[in-house]
């Protein structure tokens, strides 16, 4: 029997895990590893913050996900993988030899890549550990008025300081600092330019400068300014785990792992991996979890052809993607391509869609 190692519970591995549980794969037994008990649906927690969901209305949880899919689940994280030896090393002393590996662990913030942000920032990932702790600056606001500033010009930065700016309203002055582009650089013009009057709108301050310091009152930018800060919010660009270098696994030059249309690896075909980990040379996509959800399917497929020694079938990612944006007040702001629209019956549409993603597989694991 053949033993295929699910690495990670991210979003695309949620689905292979509802796939396995609809229609059972007898020739295998399958390991899940995750270092939390629960997936915090990231398209949910800007409104976690903003008040609008609870942390229990956003998460999936794992163990019952697993149980209906007859997959172990262990509670740990992998520190290392030796591809030519087909063997995962985990935290908790154990290894896992695979005949099939497939990875979808997300990415990391690197802590260090401002200096002073390891001791004073609050990371936005990981996630599960964010909503435990961003509480502490909803009570601290509760003592006095606070100057936030969240560091990040992409999609998750945004909606973080519209949701602060929200939730805080009088007791705090929220700014962005983009790292030296304008916000959301890699949409399209139309939600590009109504997320800049929505936040000249609220009061947030945009700062499209870089940021190379972090002090306990302070936030340094590249120009020289220095931002009184209360409390540094860091929403940052993703970087691959530094423990994949020595995996013997082909990455490229940002040292994601080098997929081909397959979602196998280019050097080691037993290797799948998808999500925000992967990256697609042949069809290069943003990292999002509208492209990780996407691609649960055609990954849940190849690992099962894969492990009955069946022919994979190509994946090709869509060429666009539907974005929505959450502005903190219940209005949202949607795009496809050239179009884009705000409103509030945006932010209705994209509740219910994400509300629908996440009970469909509680309903999947029976909880």
């Amino acid at each position: 029997m053949k033993h295929l190692v699910l690495l990670g519970a991210g979003h695309a591995h949620i689905q292979v895990l509802r796939d396995i549980a609809a229609l059972a794969l007898p020739a295998a037994r399958i390991t899940l590893v995750s270092p939390h008990p629960r997936l915090v649906y990231s398209g949910m927690v800007p409104g976690v913050v903003a008040g609008h969901y609870t942390v229990d209305e956003c998460a999936i949880a794992l163990a019952p996900l697993a149980s209906a899919a007859k997959a172990r689940f262990l509670q740990t994280t992998a520190v290392a993988i030796d591809a030519g030896a087909r063997s995962v090393s985990l935290a908790n002393g154990e290894a896992l030899h695979y005949d099939a590996l497939s990875l979808d662990i997300g990415a990391t913030m690197d802590r260090d890549a401002i200096p002073g942000a390891r001791e004073h920032a609050l990371f936005m990932r990981p996630m599960e550990q964010f909503t435990r702790l961003w509480s502490g600056l909803l009570e601290l606001a509760e003592t006095r008025s606070l100057s936030v500033v969240v560091l990040g010009a992409g999609a998750a930065g945004v909606e973080l300081a519209f949701a602060l700016q929200h939730r805080l309203r009088d007791r705090a002055r929220v700014s962005l600092v983009t790292g030296g582009t304008p916000p959301l650089p890699s949409y399209p013009v139309g939600m590009r330019q109504r997320a800049l009057h929505a936040l000249k709108r609220r009061g947030i301050t945009v700062f499209e400068h870089a940021c190379i310091e972090v002090t306990a009152r302070h936030v340094v930018l590249a120009n020289g300014a220095r931002l009184a800060c209360d409390a540094p919010v860091a929403a940052l660009s993703s970087t691959a785990p530094a423990w994949l270098r020595d995996s013997g696994v082909a990455l490229d030059e940002q040292g994601f792992i080098a997929t081909g249309a397959t979602l196998q690896s280019l050097s080691h075909p037993e290797l799948f991996a998808a999500g925000d980990v992967a990256s697609r040379g042949d069809a290069p996509r943003p990292r999002s979890g509208v492209y990780a959800v996407r691609a649960g399917p055609p990954l849940a497929m190849n690992l099962r052809r894969f492990i009955a020694g069946g022919e994979l079938q190509t994946y090709r990612p869509q060429t666009r993607s539907l974005n929505l944006l959450s502005c903190g007040d219940r209005c949202a702001i949607a795009s496809w391509g050239t179009w884009s629209a705000q409103g509030r019956w945006v932010w209705w549409w994209k509740d219910h869609i994400d509300r629908a993603f996440v009970q469909s597989f509680n309903r999947a694991g029976g909880t």
